[in-house]
């Protein structure tokens, strides 16, 4: 495995780690109106990242397929939504600002739940990175390292105030700094070994790769939805997440342009 691949593989995780560490600098959860906004942050990311830096590639690389072009693409983000949408019916996990626990009933802790929430929307992040990183390594000309380096910025950039939003709550809950930091840890640890077993997989069968990228922009667009939009516009004033969705997007719109 190359060693220019690992600040891709790291840099999203190293965001986590920052915004969980949050907890030893601040007295109390961070306001209801920040976390929406930090929300829709992230949610603009992981929109701008799907399109240009996994749709947009995917379509390019199966460009000789003329006007069906799309297919690969197209079956691959379905895919990746309703791989998803198994995890999110099978794996018991609680939202942040809700009471009401999903998938399977289980015994889980609140806290081991809410991890849990955090943990399946950072499983589709590790595989686009895995995935654009499988590219480049395969020579692919649409896939440069600066233009994976710079989804893994952008990733780390929203995995810093989610790493927050984990710990914080936490703490105010009445759970000690130390255990509040490492639940936040553990749920961003998932995205550096997501993308590791990508990186695998997409060395056996790399005349997939359009469909894999289509398939991690599926699972990423299913969390945007499904999760961080209903999230940022909850309660009032719920227009600070729409123009945070809409600052996260031109940030990675910027990235990806800038470094691709």
């Amino acid at each position: 495995m190359p060693v220019e691949i690992l600040p891709g593989l790291l840099l999203p995780f190293l965001g986590t780690i920052l915004g969980a560490a949050c907890v030893f600098l601040m007295r109390s959860a961070l306001p209801a109106i920040v976390q929406r906004g930090l929300t829709g942050f992230a949610a603009g990311v992981m929109t701008a990242a799907s399109v240009w830096s996994l749709l947009i590639p995917a379509m390019e690389q199966a460009a000789d397929m003329g006007r069906l072009a799309f297919l690969p693409a197209a079956a691959g983000f379905w895919l990746g939504v309703l791989f998803l949408l198994l995890l999110d019916r099978t794996i018991p996990h609680l939202h942040r600002n809700s009471n009401a626990p999903e998938g399977p009933r289980t015994r889980l802790k609140r806290t081991t739940m809410l991890v849990l929430a955090v943990t399946l929307h950072n499983i589709p992040e590790g595989m686009a990175v895995g995935v654009v990183l499988a590219g480049w390594m395969a020579g692919n000309e649409t896939i440069t390292l600066s233009g994976a380096l710079a989804l893994s910025i952008g990733i780390a950039l929203q995995n810093f105030p989610e790493g927050a939003i984990i710990s914080m709550p936490l703490r105010a809950e009445g759970t000690n700094k130390g255990m509040a930091f490492l639940y936040g840890l553990l749920s961003g640890v998932v995205e550096p070994l997501a993308a590791i077993l990508t990186l695998l997989a997409a060395g056996l069968i790399l005349p997939a790769l359009p469909c894999l990228l289509g398939f991690a922009a599926g699972a990423m667009i299913y969390v945007v939805v499904e999760e961080l939009i209903p999230e940022a516009s909850a309660g009032e004033h719920s227009n600070l997440g729409t123009l945070f969705f809409a600052a996260g997007f031109t940030v990675m719109l910027a990235l990806d342009v800038a470094l691709g």
